[in-house]
């Protein structure tokens, strides 16, 4: 979903968070403006400058990427030490819960394979 100027300057680490997460959720900055009730122009300022935003606006943006408050500050809540899930497979696996039990089997013994081949 690449369209538009390309910044001279990276993304603050909060821009790029969201801007991670909306991209895997394959949603564009208007769309997500809309569901925030903001304009285009503003949510697309939050991706590229160091902004401070309303808590219920963090919570909400949290509820429409289906992660939690902590992702998006970028606190690691998880015990282990790992990557972060990134959202387009977090959707994927998402969608993969709706399948069939013989069909959610296949998936699992899939990527049991390839995390096994990759040697974790």
């Amino acid at each position: 979903m690449k369209t538009g100027r390309p910044s001279l300057r990276p993304r603050p680490p909060f821009g790029s968070r969201l801007h991670c997460f909306r991209e895997g959720a394959r949603l564009t900055q208007a769309q997500v403006a809309e569901k925030l009730g903001i304009s285009t122009r503003a949510y697309a300022f939050w991706e590229r400058e160091p902004v401070s935003i309303r808590p219920e606006q963090l919570v909400l943006l949290a509820d429409i990427f289906d992660v939690s408050t902590d992702e998006l500050c970028g606190r690691n809540t998880q015990e282990i030490t790992a990557a972060p899930i990134i959202p387009s497979l977090r959707n994927v696996f998402r969608r993969a819960s709706l399948l069939s039990s013989k069909q959610q089997s296949m998936i699992a013994e899939f990527v049991g394979a390839f995390v096994t081949a990759c040697g974790k």
